[in-house]
């Protein structure tokens, strides 16, 4: 029976090709291609990725790669060649199971517009040069009654094959973000493969399952060290800003993570979209006064000067939340600033994937849902230590309180116009203020001194933080690696000299490379390590400059911290955007060769 079908199938088939033979000259008009690369140049014995893009006349289609029946022609994507080039893997699209005229059974189909990708393997022996690379599309165009005959398409792309030391930059992403395809080849970049991973993974889940990983994805960034400044200043905050009420803890909790979340999408959207570096907003002067502005004005508070309150007809619809809700959601704005810098792969990957999108609401949507993951902890925390202050009845020790987190606020702002200031001012300015805050508080401020308790943790307190001034003052040698200033012509003449490489990225405003300073790279292990390499610091302080821009755009950098390892051939072997141990990067130190 199967026999009998076959053969009614072909004899449509051929009668349809001899009816349509006058159609065979259009055949070439039905399906019109486009080809698109990964990359601008290409390594020897490397990957690359290619999309072709294919668009198909309507009520036209063409058979899928992996058509339902044996003898029906599939679509199939060629690179002939007599380079070497070959395929390593492909991605079709999904096909429609529909019914025809001419079959018993649904075919599986493509029509529309489609887009089939590759994985290219680029030989080692191939010779550097400038290659037209033919891309080929096999295919038969059907209809609801016939089918033409067997035809191809095809497309030139022009690739630059380049040595291992050429850098090179990824192109195209608006493409390849929408195609699950990962390099087989192991010293392929690693961050664009976890791009590519993050991408493929928000690509083939729905917006809903998008949002739950993003927001996963930001109660995880809870767990990296540069979020932990954030803990003492929300427990202080709201210890001083309740009155015991827990609904009203809850109101301000809200507001302070709806303020993070505004400003964590904002920004995360503008840089994703501008191609600027991630955070690089607090470089910006008048970024940095204002958010400055904000933390002196919210410490003023705290000295009681004024109060922050919502307009009386607002406290009315608002079920009497009195004071403290502006000041809430202004210290949520404000930190979102702080948590900005707190970035590591996935947020990068995230940054990569709504600039490839290009679609602002996605974006905001895609920042907003991983700030609320960001803050969705400090809610709690808001309404634990706000709870703090129902513990004692007394009145004038809160007033103690307050003082102490006004002074930290003030020093979190000097904290922040410390990449504007003079470095002689800013290596002197805040332990100075450290040690001045903590003599008025044990001299000058006697509020609650009765309180043996308090007077006691209050003493301890400032001791603890005038021993840190003054050790942040102590002259000393402080230990690091043997670091050079980074200037193209040296890095040309380490990767001539075969020179394995580290490139240490970093900002003033970063609080991870600080960590990485003051606690990975001081280590005496990674220090005699380090005489292995020639290492470079780059200050990225100034983003906006023409030459920082510059150094972003080769090395294509999107966040601080960023180390780059290179091997003695000029490749980037690892890169790491986030605070690593001194045991993690000896690791990654010991496989460089």
């Amino acid at each position: 029976m199967k026999s009998i079908r076959l053969i009614l199938v072909l004899f449509v088939l051929i009668f349809s090709v001899n009816t349509n033979f006058s159609q065979i000259g259009i055949n070439q008009d039905l399906v019109k291609i486009e080809a698109f690369k990964s990359f601008d140049k290409v390594h020897q014995n490397s990957e690359l990725k290619i999309a072709v893009k294919a668009k198909i006349t309507e009520p036209w289609h063409i058979n899928a790669n992996k058509p339902n029946e044996d003898f029906l022609i599939p679509t199939i994507l060629e690179i002939p060649n007599e380079l070497g080039i070959t395929i390593v893997s492909e991605k079709y699209p999904e096909a429609k199971n529909i019914k025809f005229d001419f079959s018993d059974q649904p075919v599986a189909v493509y029509d529309g517009e489609i887009i089939i990708g590759a994985v290219l393997k680029i030989p080692e022996n191939i010779q550097t040069g400038l290659y037209d690379l033919i891309v080929r599309l096999n295919y038969q165009a059907c209809d609801n009654q016939s089918c033409l005959a067997p035809a191809d398409v095809q497309d030139t792309i022009s690739i630059e094959i380049t040595d291992n030391k050429t850098p090179i930059n990824e192109i195209n992403s608006e493409i390849f973000s929408g195609l699950d395809m990962v390099y087989s080849y192991q010293e392929v970049n690693s961050e664009i493969r976890d791009e590519d991973s993050l991408a493929s993974t928000l690509e083939s889940s729905g917006l809903f399952l998008s949002l739950l990983i993003v927001f996963l994805g930001g109660l995880a960034l809870n767990l990296t060290p540069c979020v932990y400044p954030l803990i003492p200043i929300t427990v202080g905050y709201f210890g001083v800003q309740s009155e015991g009420s827990t609904g009203r803890l809850f109101f301000l909790g809200l507001l302070y993570v709806l303020g993070m979340a505004i400003t964590y999408s904002v920004v995360g959207v503008i840089t994703s979209l501008s191609g600027a570096v991630f955070g690089s907003l607090l470089q910006n002067t008048y970024v940095t006064i204002a958010v400055a502005g904000v933390l002196v004005a919210l410490s003023l508070s705290m000295f009681g000067l004024y109060e922050f309150k919502l307009p009386n007809s607002w406290v009315m619809k608002a079920g009497g939340a009195k004071s403290g809700a502006v000041g809430a959601l202004l210290m949520g704005l404000t930190m979102g600033i702080v948590a900005a810098p707190c970035i590591g792969p996935f947020v990068l990957g995230l940054v990569t994937y709504v600039g490839a999108k290009g679609d602002p609401l996605y974006g905001f949507l895609m920042f907003f849902f991983l700030a609320v993951g960001l803050g969705f902890p400090y809610l709690f925390l808001a309404l634990f230590s706000g709870k703090i202050k129902s513990l004692p009845k007394a009145g004038f020790w809160m007033d103690a309180v307050k003082h102490i987190f006004g002074f930290l606020l003030i020093g979190m702002a000097i904290y922040f116009l410390g990449p504007i200031l003079p470095k002689s001012v800013n290596n002197y300015l805040l332990p100075v203020f450290m040690i001045f805050a903590s003599l008025y508080l044990l001299i000058f401020d006697k509020t609650a001194n009765n309180l043996k308790v308090f007077r006691i943790l209050k003493t301890v307190f400032s001791f603890s933080i005038i021993i840190l001034g003054v050790y942040l003052l102590w002259p000393s040698d402080k230990k690091s690696p043997e670091w050079q200033n980074y200037s193209d012509s040296a890095y040309e003449a380490s990767i001539n000299k075969n020179e394995k490489m580290i490139l240490d990225f970093y900002a003033d405003w970063c609080i991870p490379c600080k960590e990485l300073d003051a606690l990975t790279f001081s280590d005496e292990r990674v220090i005699t390590k380090s005489k292995e390499f020639s290492n470079y610091k780059i200050d990225m302080t100034k983003t906006m400059s023409d030459e920082t821009e510059m150094i972003r755009n080769k090395f294509k950098i999107i966040g601080m911290p960023t180390l780059i390892f290179i091997d003695s051939q000029g490749n980037e072997i690892e890169r790491v955007s986030q605070f690593i141990t001194a045991e993690e990067i000896l690791d990654i130190m010991s496989r460089i060769k």
